[in-house]
């Protein structure tokens, strides 16, 4: 049986991404419907950011204690596994969405259930579990919010042994003993970290440093930590084969001539678009290929316009700007609201930092890796911006020695970096890698999106004894610029 709805937006995925460009649409007068295939709240809710976050927690809150005289002493057992678990599965509500499609409701955002196919311009059909298919008609635009999963990369034996991607890492019902790890990246080290605390031995496999995408410090120090924590890593080699033993463990021949073998194994390695079977083939676009849009989401073709007249929208993870949940939600809010302005007939702007465009994206994105130590940046790295052209300065201060940080922990480590356009005398870019560190971001963030002259920033006044004096430890080092 196939029935057929019309309405203003079309939204394919409910996830945080999807949920919000939704959101902005209906708040802009539009009808809105959003198609899901699994659970309501999508990825970040149930398989990534809250129960990796949950898992990490407990054990940097028991390491934490130990570091500072008075609970050191009081600090007489080790994590309670079970309790770690049992606050994960409620944090993801079980993996049941129940919530979620109550705040849809509440919202005024229809829900239709099943897998999506865009059929026609403007047009999505929607097959359910049972095989009923819906048709879906949007008068002003459809948006894939569709999100990324796991990539696989081409090892002998690797997708036939079955590994874990983040899925199962962060869902898993008993931790195993012994774990690989392939991949340096954010969640390579987050579960390397979340799992040694837990009790699993860790082998943590890296072709390069770990965390490649920020500054180098940031590898160095969490890695020691890992290496403190009892993790093993294996930096500048790669798995050449993988296999299954007879007791169902895993047995990872790597290129420097080593074996790994553990009851587990984790590939963390990237990302690929869900884009696969949306049907974007029909309009010129390669199916299952990242999704190339402008600042307001729109998806352009190979010659840079609007695909069929600018009503098709692709929204977080699958356009690959910033694969984050965060700048998902900003992206959204862009789209959402240029689809309202559009539908009224308003005039759009793509000019920068303007109400409709996910400008940040660009060299403003910030970003908490919640390791131990914490890795919080913002913006460019001393590489990225030489790369760009920028005559940049690079400023380094010891967090330790802000008077702040004594207070946080005994024996504090961690560094912080200050990047900083010569030119215009502006940060364009900060990291903070130290306990405790990611509620320092955000002032960065506001510096960098604000550009900020640095000789205002000398009236910004930390807090004493905070970490955020480390701003005042950074603008010092770096001397006062002439007014």
């Amino acid at each position: 049986m196939t029935g057929t709805r019309d309405y203003d937006v079309i939204v394919i995925g409910a996830g945080a991404v999807g949920e919000n460009v939704a959101d902005r649409a209906r708040q802009g007068g539009l009808s809105t419907v959003i198609v899901e295939a699994e659970l309501v709240g999508g990825e970040c809710s149930y398989w990534a950011c809250m129960p990796s976050k949950t898992l990490l927690r407990s054990g940097a809150l028991l390491r934490a204690a130990k570091k500072v005289g008075g609970t050191r002493e009081a600090v007489t057992g080790e994590l309670d596994v079970e309790a770690v678990l049992k606050r994960r599965d409620y944090m993801t509500s079980d993996w049941k969405d129940d919530g979620q499609v109550e705040w849809l409701d509440g919202a005024g955002i229809d829900l239709v259930r099943g897998w999506a196919v865009i059929t026609a311009p403007r047009e999505v059909t929607v097959t359910a579990d049972d095989g009923t298919k819906t048709v879906l008609r949007a008068k002003h635009a459809v948006a894939v919010c569709t999100g990324s999963a796991s990539l696989l990369p081409d090892i002998p034996g690797l997708r036939e042994s079955e590994p874990w991607s983040s899925r199962e890492a962060t869902s898993v019902q008993r931790v195993p003993v012994s774990l690989a790890i392939l991949g340096g990246g954010v969640v390579g080290v987050e579960m390397a970290t979340a799992y040694a605390g837990l009790g699993t031995e860790v082998h943590l496999i890296a072709r390069g440093g770990l965390l490649g995408a920020d500054e180098p410090f940031a590898g160095e120090l969490v890695g020691r930590s890992l290496e403190r924590l009892g993790a093993h890593l294996h930096l500048g080699v790669s798995p050449t084969s993988v296999e299954r033993t007879d007791d169902d463990r895993f047995r990872l021949e790597l290129s420097d001539g080593t074996t790994v073998e553990t009851d587990e194994f984790l590939v963390a390695t990237g990302r690929l678009p869900r884009t696969g079977g949306l049907g974007l083939d029909a309009f010129g676009l390669e199916d299952g290929a990242w999704l190339r849009v402008d600042d307001s989401m729109r998806v352009l073709g190979d010659d840079g316009a609007p695909v069929d007249g600018g009503w098709l929208y692709g929204v977080g993870d699958v356009n690959h700007r910033a694969l984050l949940t965060h700048q998902g939600k900003y992206q959204a809010r862009a789209a959402g609201d240029a689809i309202a302005a559009r539908a009224r007939g308003a005039e759009v702007s793509l000019e920068p930092w303007g109400a409709f465009v996910a400008t940040a994206d660009h060299q403003a994105v910030p970003q908490v890796t919640f390791t131990d130590p914490e890795v919080a940046s913002v913006g460019l790295t001393a590489a990225a911006a030489e790369k760009a052209g920028y005559r940049i300065r690079v400023v380094d201060y010891p967090i330790g020695r802000v008077s702040g940080a004594s207070v946080v922990a005994d024996d504090y480590e961690g560094t912080a970096r200050m990047v900083v356009d010569e030119e215009r005398q502006v940060v364009l870019g900060a990291t903070f890698v130290g306990q405790d560190v990611g509620e320092l971001l955000h002032s960065a963030t506001v510096a960098v999106v604000g550009e900020v002259p640095l000789s205002r920033l000398w009236h910004a006044v930390p807090s004493y004894p905070t970490l955020s004096e480390v701003w005042l430890r950074l603008l010092e080092a770096y001397g006062r610029p002439a007014e």
